[in-house]
């Protein structure tokens, strides 16, 4: 008789397994969610310095998110590893909504500040919980394609929200774009109300320690987890340097809602394609181009002026970001034990985070000091540098999973 959890019980193991009938209760959240999201992040740095925020201060509210996210990895793990994952997306979404609601209200640049971290916690509790929910939900043969999906449909949210966002500010003005996106967390909020915790029957089991679970891995989150950590950093340029970079060239703020939505557009084409080659041709394949991409993209930004331009480069970064829609957490997938999974993946989150927050910081930290053009040569460098370890540890965990 097998326990839950096991094989026989696990619904991913289902061999007529379609994708869309999981679609409303996996996908659709994501999507909701992240119209919200996706409406916001264009204009984060925008509305900062509407409030008085220098430009220093303005990329660190943007870097905020990724504090948030940072600060809540482990503590998010922990909760989904004792709620269960619908629990958990209930309260992350309802969190969200008050936060950003908060946000359109709050006249000050610091009560800002907390908003956009309050939003960034229940950020990653929200990701957190959607892996361990396709993890259970998703075949193993087809987990690279589940989790390119949920990227996916956050891609589709990012693209939707822009352009919900720029239409707002052409009417009601930055601010009306705090409204959608709690609207937004909280109807997320009551779809998750119809999803399964698969897997997840014996609650009065007492969960692992985080810290045991953690340590017991702690080779894979030593190298692997860096790996993904660089990626994670890459990643960050979208949210933490090119708006940023658009308000220094005197991009407005409806053009920059709009280039995101191009680049959202070519993240969302590149969504199926880029999942079939990492079930198919394997995890470095997909890896690397995104770390390249980035590093390639950066070095190009400082020589652009126009809205052309900077879309041009975030068409390069959306290029390789596409193809590696799910990246991140088939990875951790991959990695995570059958035995303290949540708490495993709350660290895996964690590595995520520390690249997320990393970015925007060392954007924030180097324009402090020099001019803003150093932060994109700089990270430009350190991306093509990080695509070395990156192929190297990724090489690896393929030679691992096939045999």
């Amino acid at each position: 008789m097998t326990g839950p959890g096991d094989p026989a019980d696990d619904p991913a193991d289902d061999p007529a397994f379609r994708f869309r009938d999981i679609a409303v209760v996996a996908y659709l959240p994501s999507v909701v969610s992240s119209i919200g999201h996706g409406a916001v992040l264009p204009i984060l740095v925008i509305h900062a310095a509407n409030l008085g925020a220098s430009t220093a201060l303005a990329a660190f509210v943007v870097a905020l998110l990724g504090i948030g996210q940072l600060a809540n990895s482990l503590p998010s793990g922990a909760l989904v590893a004792r709620l269960g994952e619908r629990r958990t997306l209930v309260i992350a979404g309802l969190v969200d909504a008050v936060a950003m609601l908060a946000a359109f209200l709050v006249s000050s640049v610091w009560l800002l500040c907390v908003c956009v971290f309050v939003s960034g916690m229940s950020w990653t509790a929200f990701l957190l919980a959607r892996q361990g929910f396709l993890i259970d939900a998703v075949p193993v043969s087809h987990r690279a394609r589940g989790m390119a999906l949920l990227g996916g449909s956050m891609r589709l949210g990012v693209l939707i929200g822009p352009l919900l966002g720029a239409l707002l500010i052409h009417l009601l003005g930055v601010r009306s774009v705090f409204v959608l996106a709690a609207c937004a967390s909280l109807a997320s909020a009551l779809i998750v109300t119809r999803m399964p915790d698969f897997g997840r029957v014996a609650r009065s089991v007492t969960p692992l320690p985080v810290h045991s679970v953690l340590w017991e891995h702690r080779r894979t989150l030593l190298t692997l987890g860096v790996a993904v950590i660089i990626i994670g950093a890459s990643r960050s340029v979208r949210t933490g340097l090119l708006p940023l970079w658009a308000d220094h060239v005197h991009i407005s703020a409806a053009v920059v809602s709009l280039l995101f939505a191009v680049a959202a557009t070519i993240d969302i084409a590149l969504t199926l394609p880029g999942g079939w080659l990492l079930d198919t041709r394997g995890r470095q394949v997909v890896a690397v181009p995104v770390v390249l991409a980035v590093g390639v993209g950066c070095l190009l930004l400082p020589l652009t002026d126009s809205a052309l331009g900077v879309g041009l480069v975030m068409a390069v970064i959306a290029l390789g970001n596409g193809l590696g829609s799910g990246i991140v957490m088939t990875l951790g997938a991959d990695a995570a034990p059958q035995a303290g999974r949540a708490q495993f993946l709350g660290g895996w989150r964690l590595c995520g985070d520390l690249g997320n927050t990393g970015g925007p910081l060392l954007v924030s930290a180097v324009a402090a000091v020099a001019p803003l053009a150093a932060a994109p040569v700089l990270l430009g460098v350190l991306a093509l540098l990080g695509a070395t370890w990156v192929g190297h540890w990724t090489g690896k965990a393929d030679r691992r999973r096939r045999g």
